[in-house]
């Protein structure tokens, strides 16, 4: 009876252990700015960017941004664009096939849904959720640049860089 109370106890702490380490990490970052998503006139949902440090640049620390979406929006347009706005800031076109294994993980999204970018600088990692299920990663020396497409030269949005990061 010891023994299957301590099963149920260790079983329970690595539960609210693993419930809570998105929270942990989440905490690490601060919210550093929010505005929205605009296609055209149309909102489309809204972007939120969080950092380690919102006063230093993007580059070089762990990052965080959040899509909340208000409209449906089917794949092909996740694709094209993130392609088009990679091109658009990365002169080196050898760069551009780096990007392609997150860039095709993107699925259709519904009103509601929420697609997440986190970065960690330690492991040079990319990772893609949708609806806090991971889809997948990239690791390598040159992932952080893939933000780009919303903090580059030439974004997806000027007015949206500049509420990101004000």
């Amino acid at each position: 009876m010891g023994t299957a109370f301590q099963k149920v106890g260790i079983s329970t702490a690595l539960l609210i252990a693993c419930g809570f380490s998105p929270w942990v990490q989440a905490q690490s970052l601060n919210a550093c700015g929010q505005g929205p998503l605009m296609v055209g006139q149309k909102q489309v949902g809204v972007a939120s960017y969080f950092a380690q440090n919102c006063n230093l640049p993007w580059q070089g620390q762990n990052m965080q941004m959040d899509f909340t979406y208000t409209q449906n929006i089917p794949e092909w347009a996740f694709k094209r664009a993130a392609t088009y706005l990679l091109k658009r800031n990365i002169k080196d076109q050898k760069m551009h096939a780096v990007f392609n294994p997150i860039t095709d993980l993107y699925r259709p999204v519904n009103s509601g849904d929420l697609y997440q970018l986190k970065y960690s600088h330690a492991t040079h990692t990319l990772s893609l959720y949708l609806n806090q299920k991971l889809q997948g990663q990239l690791q390598n020396p040159l992932a952080q640049q893939y933000f780009n497409i919303w903090l580059g030269p030439q974004p997806f949005s000027a007015k949206l860089k500049q509420q990101l990061i004000k």
